[in-house]
């Protein structure tokens, strides 16, 4: 059975092909799940319109990353933690922390964006990747003093 693909599907192929399954497997799991519909003319002209607006939806989600992500290089943000004298923390710096010291300034991140390897254990300036968009991604400013 020929069907047009709704959504990308691993091992069997991206949006819009047009891809040949088994009668089974399109009858009980794709057109249920709402993942294929079957091969037309008139099914491929939805598909395809489908298409142009996801791509249109992405580019603009590609164009609001790029702007936050001119924001968020623009700016440094400051946490105050209690530590001791030779620059070690008591606690540490987490995504967490970092979310709140941005969003105090208004700029929101989700804290799943943050690429912090471990977390921060000593003061001083950090450089932090914050993953925006699949293509976009800003480097957060991050100064951690003792209180």
């Amino acid at each position: 059975m020929k069907i047009i693909l709704k959504k990308d599907i691993e091992k069997l192929g991206k949006m819009g092909e047009v891809v040949s399954v088994k009668d089974g497997f399109a009858r009980n799991f794709l057109l249920p799940q709402n993942l294929g519909l079957a091969a037309s003319a008139a099914n491929l002209k939805v598909i395809e319109l489908e298409k142009k607006k996801q791509l249109l939806r992405q580019e603009q989600e590609k164009q609001e990353a790029e702007k936050l992500a001119q924001r968020i290089n623009a700016f440094s943000c400051t946490i105050a933690v209690q530590g001791e004298q030779d620059g070690k923390l008591f606690g540490s710096v987490t995504s967490q922390d970092i979310v709140q010291a941005y969003s105090a300034e208004g700029i929101i991140i989700d804290k799943r964006r943050i690429e912090l390897p471990e977390p921060i254990k000593e003061t001083g300036v950090f450089k932090i990747n914050i993953k925006l968009h699949p293509e976009v991604t800003a480097q957060a400013k991050v100064w951690v003093v003792k209180e």
